[in-house]
């Protein structure tokens, strides 16, 4: 199997008609002054050393060196054999909480960009594991399956905004029951699922679901974000605040004693977002401990550069184009091999 490492340098190929147009203009062009001189046999006898098909073979030896450089830049490989690679690791769902409360601002700039922001730290800190995104806010989605693929798992997460999921509250146990039906066959791999939220207004039955989820193998842990003294909840760019049926403005907090409580029935450890990465180390330092397994196979199909070989030629034609003269040479026509 050959393959193009550059592809784009192929289009250059595009060029060639345009220079063998170009030369025969310029061929037409310079009989139309010859003949303008006089008779061209006349004139061939007054420049015997003039050869006539010599700048033809000059311009195909540039044109065929030309080509052969655009495939040396191409970079032609070849198929040599197929590996396999194993991949050992866990599989990781991230949920995210969404709600408005998010909004709040006692992080820089708001609890959920400060969110996002560990969530990138601990996918950075991911090898050979597999993450999956959910979003919840009164309910939960799925952002994104479980994957491999960890820039997007970025991009999933840098779309992340309040307004993808429409119904209000923290459905803390939804998201950990999606979390569970995410993953893989049990056994295949180590399992967690991490859980990033204020805690507020938690109105479903989070500690069971986390419960469920230890019965199964998984371990739930939980980042709590926010301040639990409280703050106002932004709305708008005017200043507003957000606030109740009777006009009096909503203080949103941090809910630590519920996400202890979940993240113990989970067994695994809360941990509260901090402006170090300190937190994220030490959760992570839990999921080293978990045994990794093989969850991913593939077959790869090592190449072998080909574009050397390539390269000699071209430099042997453009050295002939170079050293081949338009006239004749005196001495090589002194040569009789046949008498």
């Amino acid at each position: 199997m050959i393959r193009f490492a550059n592809t784009y340098y192929l289009y250059l190929l595009l060029l060639i008609p345009l220079f063998v147009l170009a030369y025969i203009v310029m061929l037409r062009k310079r009989k139309r002054a010859l003949d303008s001189f006089g008779e061209t046999r006349l004139i061939e006898q007054l420049a015997p050393d003039v050869h006539r098909f010599r700048p033809i073979i000059k311009f195909g030896l540039f044109l065929m060196a030309f080509t052969a450089w655009i495939f040396v830049l191409a970079r032609p490989q070849m198929g040599s054999k197929l590996q396999q690679v194993k991949r050992k690791g866990i599989e990781l769902m991230i949920c995210l909480d969404v709600s408005n409360s998010m909004l709040a601002q006692d992080y820089s700039p708001n609890r959920l960009e400060k969110a996002k922001q560990a969530v990138s730290r601990i996918i950075d800190k991911l090898q050979d594991d597999k993450v999956g995104l959910i979003v919840f806010a009164g309910e939960a989605y799925t952002q994104m399956p479980i994957t491999t693929d960890f820039s997007s798992a970025k991009l999933f997460l840098s779309t992340i905004n309040p307004g993808m999921v429409p119904s209000q509250g923290t459905a803390i146990g939804e998201a950990i029951g999606l979390a569970m039906n995410s993953f893989g066959p049990e056994g295949s791999a180590s399992r967690a699922v991490i859980v990033i939220t204020d805690g507020e207004n938690h109105e479903d039955n989070a500690e069971e679901m986390a419960a469920k989820a230890k019965e199964k193998g998984i371990v739930v842990h939980t980042i709590g974000i926010g301040d639990p003294q409280g703050v106002p909840i932004p709305m708008g760019a005017n200043g507003s605040f957000l606030k109740d049926n009777e006009g009096n403005v909503v203080v949103t907090k941090l809910d630590e004693e519920t996400l202890k409580k979940v993240a113990a029935a989970g067994g695994g450890i809360y941990m509260r977002s901090a402006n170090t990465s300190s937190g994220i180390n030490a959760l992570f330092n839990e999921i080293d401990k978990m045994q990794r397994a093989d969850i991913e196979s593939r077959v790869y199909s090592e190449y072998e550069e080909q574009f050397q070989w390539i390269a000699w030629i071209a430099l042997i034609l453009l050295m002939a184009e170079i050293y081949l003269l338009e006239r004749k040479n005196k001495y090589l026509s002194k040569i009789k091999l046949f008498k």
